[in-house]
This record gives C-alpha cells, structure tokens and sequence, in this order.
C-alpha cells in the first residue's frame, strides 16, 4: 500500500499584507490602499492676490501725499538755486517716482509698479488738485514704466543693488525723455546739464531710497505675507 501523498496548504498573507503577484503584475490599489505621493510644488500666482492688491493702494495712496509734500518744496527749492531755479524739477525727479520700484521690490509681480505710480498721480489729481491736472495720471504711468525696465529684463527674479541703480537710471532716461518733449528741453544750452542732475536724482531719490525703505519695512515684519518676506526668511 502506498502512502497518499498530502500538499500542505499554501499559507494565506495576513489581513492587510499583499502578497506576492501570482502573474509579476503588480495588483491595482484596492479601496484601502493609500497612494504615497510628493505634494505638487506651490505654482505661484502671477495675479495680484487680496493682500497684494490693498498693498498696491495703501502705498499709491500713502505716496500720492507724499509726492504733494515733495511738490511744496518745489517754489522754496526754485528760490535757493537762483539762476539755476529752472533744474528745481530736475532735483526732485527720483523723489516722484519711488513707490514704483518699492512696490515691484515687495510684491515682485510685472506692472505692481506701474500700477502703484499711476495710482499715486491719480490721488494727486484727484484728491490733492495737482496743478498738473489729469496729464499727470499719463506722467505717473510714463514713470512707472521707466522705474520697472531693469525689473522686468530680469523677469523680476534679481532685486541686488545693482538693479535699484539700474531702476533710477532707465526712471531717469525715459521721464526726460518724456519732458523733453512736453517743454522743450533739448533746446537749452544747459540740457546735458538737467539730464545729470535727474539721474543723480532718480538713482538716489528712486532705486537706492526705494531699497533702503523695503528692507526697514521688511525688517518690521509688517511685510512677512508678501514676496520681500519670503525671500528673506529663505
């Protein structure tokens, strides 16, 4: 008689445990399953968010009375340069156009600083009667464009020194270039004369104050929900 021969019972995964693929083919995720992935990267937004828009006018507005002021000192100016009253203007240029690069430096988004020196001519003629009237709102956009160039060749990715310069230099070119027309400056004997001063004004008035006033900003905290403060915290 021969003895049957028994097949041990093959041995059953624990609950929960997959077991091996019969056929090499991995089996699909059943309802329990949990697929293990790396988050996506965070896209960021090209649009102004909620925060960054009422930045935007908080500081057209703030800045449109501080360009004002600066319009104040514009007679008692004219009056200590005597013969050189006429270039009173061309002292005060950076000063009108500093929000521009600040708002680009804090925001970091294409046309924030267009957007926010616009903002501040139209409460000037608005809200404060500017003597310039309704032009000034086209000044404030030409000002605006000239202040971001540098901003927008580095597609708003470089914000060193350097770039600030840059800022008032290009603020500088395309506003005389602007007035020129508008007054007739080319013509003057001292024309050279009024572009240096307003490049000198717009490098340290515009690019340089607008660096110095978003680090003391930044350095508050009271700019940590916005770009400037994500870069700086790493």
């Amino acid at each position: 008689m021969t003895e049957p021969r028994t097949t041990p019972p093959r041995a059953t995964p624990p609950t929960g445990t997959p077991g091996p693929p019969a056929d090499g083919v991995p089996p699909a995720p059943g309802p329990g399953d949990r697929a293990v992935t790396a988050p996506p990267a965070r896209a960021r937004r090209r649009g102004l968010t909620l925060h960054e828009t009422v930045l935007v006018a908080v500081l057209g507005v703030v800045f449109g009375f501080v360009y004002w002021a600066f319009v104040q000192l514009w007679a008692p100016l004219q009056l200590a340069m005597g013969p050189l009253a006429d270039l009173a203007a061309n002292v005060l240029a950076g000063a009108w156009i500093v929000v521009g690069p600040l708002a680009t430096y804090i925001v970091r988004k294409p046309g924030v600083g267009i957007l926010t020196e616009t903002l501040a001519a139209l409460v000037e003629v608005v809200f404060l009667a500017s003597p310039a009237g309704p032009l000034l709102v086209l000044v404030g956009l030409v000002q605006g464009v000239g202040a971001e160039i540098p901003f927008a060749l580095t597609r708003y990715r470089r914000y060193g020194w350097w770039v600030f310069v840059a800022s008032g230099v290009s603020a500088a070119l395309v506003t005389y270039a602007f007035n020129a027309v508008r007054f007739g400056w080319l013509g003057q004997d001292y024309a050279m004369l009024r572009l240096g001063v307003q490049v000198v004004s717009c490098v340290v008035l515009c690019g340089i104050a607008a660096r110095l006033l978003g680090d003391a900003l930044a350095r508050t905290g009271a700019l940590d929900a916005f770009a400037i403060g994500t870069d700086r915290r790493g």
